[in-house]
């Protein structure tokens, strides 16, 4: 937050569509699990038991399944080759259980795949978080030494530094976008294939999937709007 003399940084406007597009989509995100987890798909599998038959279908029995503390804190990870699933989608059979868990198996289909777009953001991962940390402080520093005046050819420069930081994190966010819908695609595609839940539960599954998808837009939609604020400071 910036502010100039004794009022509110006037750029901040432009964060509130996109402040409000991420907390809309958090709360479609709770809204839909929190639906569906309170309907039991009638299968009756639970989390655990649907990302195990996708796994195997698509020969992965390899891949571990292991429990993990939290609440959607759901996750591949590609380096020990293991899917963690939360108390709520391990062992619940709910709709929201079965599309999460095989959302996070698709994430693993693509790991084994070779799934472009998820190599290039597994590969970017440590310059991203380098260019995270260091983005914000390398722009404050540069906005200070342009208002000091004296230094504002070096405050060009470290403020130009941190926005390309800041353009490399945005570029993540873009490129998480494919990786993510592609993971709930294969998740519908295996959820129908192998039947893991009954076709009236399909509406639900979709809306778990589709809704989760969303707070990826509004991820990359802030992103880009505080980048747009850091500029239009930058021109005042």
């Amino acid at each position: 937050m910036f502010y100039y003399g004794y009022g509110l940084d006037p750029t901040i406007i432009i964060l509130i569509p996109a402040i409000i597009f991420v907390m809309v989509a958090q709360g479609m995100v709770k809204s839909a699990f929190s639906r569906y987890s309170r309907v039991r798909n009638r299968n009756g599998i639970t989390g655990q038991q649907a990302a195990r038959r996708v796994l195997d279908n698509n020969g992965l029995s390899d891949v571990a399944i292991v429990p993990i503390s939290g609440s959607l804190t759901d996750n591949y990870d590609p380096g020990s080759r293991t899917l963690h699933l939360s108390a709520d989608v391990y062992q619940t059979d709910s709709v929201s259980a079965v599309s999460v868990a095989c959302h996070e198996a698709g994430h693993a289909i693509q790991h084994a795949t070779g799934y472009a777009p998820l190599k290039i953001r597994n590969g970017i991962v440590p310059v991203v978080n380098f260019a995270s940390s260091m983005s914000w402080i390398l722009i404050i520093i540069g906005i200070f030494l342009l208002f000091s005046g004296s230094y504002s050819a070096v405050g060009n420069t470290v403020f130009d530094i941190g926005v390309v930081a800041f353009i490399i994190v945005i570029l993540f966010h873009l490129i998480t976008l494919p990786v993510e819908m592609n993971a709930s695609h294969r998740a519908i595609q295996q959820i129908e294939t192998l039947s893991l839940v009954a076709p009236e539960d399909m509406v639900g599954a979709r809306k778990v999937l589709r809704a989760a998808a969303m707070t990826y837009v509004a991820a990359l939609a802030l992103a880009v709007a505080n980048l747009l604020r850091i500029l239009a400071i930058r021109d005042r």
